[in-house]
């Protein structure tokens, strides 16, 4: 029974942008100890409507939270696009494609699709876009698009939109900590700072090895 992390996130969330240096803390922390799993939440799959005015200066403010909060960079030149769809479900879909490929390098392509959106002005619902990220992270491109393409990966990214809606995730980005056998206890739902989340997770440790100790 090996302990877990998981980790839901969408990589068109802002917030998950600003939380994407905190999950790289935790892996290289705490990546010995616990089994690391990484959950695509579907923050807004299936958009159809092109954003419009009201929407920009809704999505602009959660930047600027985001930007003020992590410290992360953002360009804002995304906001002079016309026309753009805010549809999450290809750029999950690629994450599913490189965990297929590469479980590990997956939460890589997660940060470098962050870093092309948000700091690039890269559009990640576009299949070439995000086939020419995965070559940065070090997936094999033919390969890559092979997957991204396929029925079972589509069915596979709308699993996790699912599982996520069935564990009543409420917000991304969410942290759970926990085993099969005794169930997950949340870490975080919602941006928190690395000194916030090592303290929990280990508070987590102490008080298991607490309770293994009076067994």
């Amino acid at each position: 029974m090996s302990d877990q992390l998981i980790y839901v996130a969408d990589p068109m969330c802002s917030w998950c942008w600003g939380f994407s240096p905190v999950i790289e803390s935790v892996r290289e922390k705490f990546g010995d100890a616990f089994d690391t799993r990484l959950i695509l939440g579907g923050l807004r799959p299936g958009t159809t409507k092109p954003m419009d005015d009201k929407s920009k200066q809704t999505i602009r403010d959660h930047w600027e939270h985001v930007e003020t909060a992590s410290g992360q960079p953002f360009d804002f030149a995304f906001f002079e696009r016309n026309d753009f769809v805010y549809d999450t479900e290809p750029a999950c879909r690629a994450v599913v494609a490189a965990r297929r490929q590469d479980e590990d390098k997956a939460f890589a392509y997660l940060k470098r699709v962050h870093r092309a959106f948000y700091a690039e002005n890269r559009d990640v619902t576009e299949r070439g876009e995000l086939a020419s990220v995965a070559e940065d992270v070090g997936l094999d491109r033919a390969a890559f698009e092979a997957s991204f393409d396929a029925e079972d990966v589509r069915t596979e990214t709308w699993n996790d939109f699912g599982l996520s809606q069935r564990s009543g995730i409420t917000g991304f980005p969410t942290l759970l900590i926990g085993n099969r056998s005794d169930g997950h206890a949340v870490v975080t739902v919602g941006f928190q700072p690395w000194e916030a989340i090592e303290a929990r997770i280990e508070t987590w440790r102490a008080q298991r090895a607490g309770a293994a100790a009076q067994v």
